[in-house]
């Protein structure tokens, strides 16, 4: 298939999709003649880029072209509309066509329905922190594409060290591969525990700080998380979501639901087995905090696709939630 879309917001997961498809693509001797990268701010980028995959490559192997951060995913004028209707269908074997996307491709534009038909499309976003079994099984492919062996163990020790880190992940599994420098020996526990850099503060210890009402905890992990450019937007979309979450389990259980399966199912939570640890989450929660809670995360959303100063909107954000919880945790307590 000649056309491929990269689509989500793990842009160093996009990165390294990227340079394997090119490497597949690309005879080095003529990598300079063959190779195109087309930004984003490039006034005519999409035409360029098409009319690049209808060229034939120089000396041996293919084309490839890349439109990186490419606009199509979200608009489409009829020029580019009319382009694309006239190339994609007939882009030869010898041309790779790349578009690359931090958001999905909008399902509702005329471009989208065709590209569906023609393009190879694979997502790249971020997996949330609590989602444990999909971060293990990324550990498991990401290890298994680089050529190093894990126990089970070892894959769960890694997933909980890198976290949603996914250049840490592969930074720390090209260190284990290089200690071990056999392709056939399972990488030890021990040299897991004593090589890999642990994350010790991430989202989640930033849940349980804020659902605790501790806020000098808080403020520390909104710091390292800030130290380590972990971006705020998916921060904001980690709190958002497991605070949804907390709120649909609370709401059901004070309605008197006991079917557990009801709950998963109306909470949306991916592993069922997750639900008797959130029931204990929310044990100390009133429903009313929670209903709260989700304005002031809006507000924060909306503060930080304005543009506003990341570190205030987080700060502020966190002191009014630990202010929430922690009124509603000393009367719990009392």
């Amino acid at each position: 298939m000649a056309v491929y879309i990269y689509w989500g917001d793990d842009e160093f997961a996009i990165e390294q999709a990227v340079v394997a498809l090119r490497d597949r693509t690309l005879d080095p001797a003529w990598f300079s003649f063959n190779f195109q990268k087309i930004s984003p701010d490039h006034p005519n980028g999409l035409i360029e880029g098409l009319n690049l995959a209808m060229t034939p490559p120089f000396g041996i192997g293919q084309r490839f072209i890349w439109l990186r951060n490419s606009p199509l995913a979200q608009r489409c004028p009829e020029d580019w509309l009319i382009e694309l209707q006239r190339t994609i269908p007939s882009i030869p074997n010898t041309s790779v066509l790349l578009i690359t996307s931090l958001t999905k491709l909008d399902g509702r534009l005329k471009s989208t329905k065709l590209l569906l038909q023609y393009a190879h499309i694979q997502e790249f976003s971020s997996i949330s922190p609590w989602k444990t079994e999909e971060l293990v099984q990324r550990v498991r492919t990401v290890a298994e594409g680089m050529g190093v062996k894990l126990t089970p163990k070892g894959a769960e020790l890694l997933a909980q060290a890198t976290g949603t880190d996914t250049r840490q992940l592969y930074n720390e599994l090209q260190k284990l591969k290089l200690y071990v420098a056999d392709s056939h020996r399972t990488i030890p526990i021990e040299a897991i525990s004593n090589l890999v850099r642990t994350t010790t503060q991430n989202s989640l210890q930033l849940l349980a700080a804020i659902r605790e009402g501790n806020l000098s905890h808080a403020l520390e992990v909104v710091a390292e998380l800030l130290n380590r450019n972990e971006p705020c937007l998916r921060i904001a979309a980690t709190l958002t979501g497991q605070f949804r979450t907390w709120l649909w389990v609370k709401l059901l259980l004070d309605m008197g639901e006991q079917d557990k399966r009801v709950i998963v199912q109306s909470a949306e939570i991916s592993n069922p087995k997750r639900l008797y640890f959130i029931q204990q989450e929310v044990k100390t929660l009133s429903l009313n905090q929670l209903q709260q809670s989700l304005p002031i995360l809006l507000e924060l959303e909306s503060m930080l696709k304005k543009g506003d100063d990341e570190a205030i909107a987080m700060q502020t954000t966190v002191i009014r939630l630990c202010q929430l919880f922690k009124s509603g945790h000393n009367q719990n307590m009392g």
